[in-house]
């Protein structure tokens, strides 16, 4: 008997499939979460909108084709902060769509209070959290 293959799925039904998995969570929960120290962000955003856009202080940066290696608390290549299982993650990519599902990775990973930010760094930014210059943008007016 021949098993058949799954039926293929669109990004948008795929999208849904992995929230529903977890809570996510607005701008205003993870900023103040983050300056209470009760979540880890991570920006997975690549270097050229950190450096368009600038960065969160206090976020570990983590691309994301380094992600689970970097999350894994099993892992030989894991960030000091990947401390345990019950670390909780919120995981910011541009817009909320990327980190959604680089945060159920992480849930196969067994980090199972890892989510996302909805609408990414840009609702950070647009709510008026704190953005740091990204590495190689200017600080202020008349600088190199």
């Amino acid at each position: 008997m021949a098993v058949s293959a799954p039926r293929p799925v669109g990004i948008d039904e795929l999208l849904e499939r992995v929230r529903s998995g977890y809570t996510r969570i607005g701008a205003e929960e993870a900023h103040e979460a983050h300056r209470a120290g009760e979540v880890l962000l991570v920006d997975i955003r690549y270097e050229a909108l950190r450096e368009r856009d600038g960065v969160i202080p206090g976020a570990l940066v983590v691309e994301r084709n380094e992600l689970e290696w970097r999350l894994d608390p099993q892992g030989s290549h894991r960030a000091p902060e990947a401390a345990g299982h019950d670390l909780r993650v919120v995981v910011v990519c541009n817009e909320g769509y990327a980190s959604s599902l680089a945060a159920a990775s992480l849930h196969h990973l067994g980090l199972h209070r890892a989510t996302d930010l909805i609408g990414g760094f840009q609702a950070w930014r647009s709510a008026g959290f704190p953005v740091e210059p990204g590495p190689g943008q200017a600080v202020g007016p008349g600088t190199p």
